[in-house]
């Protein structure tokens, strides 16, 4: 009995997201074009114009899709429940231990893509606004001044966008073990041992 030869996956907009997504990070917006992705996923490249009209608006899904997941997330961690500051401080830190709430190399890979693409810098510049807006009404929640919310916010992000440009790679279990110190510093005010033992438990650690 002759064996059938291997199935194509079934195509989806996600599939063909997620590829484009992948060449933005490893190698910028130029080389995300649809023959290349198509041979990337074994997939033929008359199949792509089912998913997406054409490149522009896989390029405006990808946008999006960074749009939700880094800064969606990040406002939402901002907003989440939280008694203390530092509480509300370890909120938002999962943002940078898991990447299924902010992916960093995409954010890099964006501000990139941004340098050249006006409209996308004016996107961008639209984010860390969102951004910025989220961490300074944290901190105020808390009964700090507007300026001294300011502050502290253009220094905690700031410091990650620095963080991601540079590339730092760290040990995952030292970069959890700083975690507590960095929430100290941001916020003035000393964890307890609950908030420091749920942060890391909830991150695996």
């Amino acid at each position: 009995m002759n064996s059938l030869p291997p199935s194509r996956p079934r195509a989806s907009d996600q599939m063909w997201l997620d590829a484009a997504l992948e060449m933005l990070i490893e190698a910028g917006v130029d080389a995300v074009k649809v023959m290349p992705l198509a041979k990337r996923l074994g997939l033929t490249r008359t199949g792509f114009y089912h998913h997406f009209r054409d490149r522009d608006a896989l390029l405006d899904a990808m946008v999006r899709c960074w749009e939700e997941k880094n800064t969606g997330n990040l406002v939402a961690r901002c907003e989440a429940y939280a008694e203390t500051i530092c509480e509300a401080m370890f909120n938002l830190q999962d943002c940078w231990i898991d990447p299924t709430l902010f992916d960093a190399e995409l954010d890099n890979a964006i501000r990139h893509w941004a340098r050249s693409e006006p409209l996308l810098k004016t996107r961008l510049d639209e984010a860390d606004a969102r951004r910025k807006a989220a961490v300074s009404a944290m901190f105020q929640r808390f009964g700090y001044s507007g300026e001294d919310a300011e502050i502290r916010t253009m220094a905690i992000l700031y410091t990650q966008a620095g963080y991601i440009s540079m590339e730092i790679e760290e040990d995952p279990v030292g970069r959890i073990d700083r975690v507590p110190a960095y929430v100290e510093l941001f916020t003035g005010q000393t964890p307890s041992k609950a908030e420091i033992e749920r942060f890391r438990s909830r991150n695996g650690y």
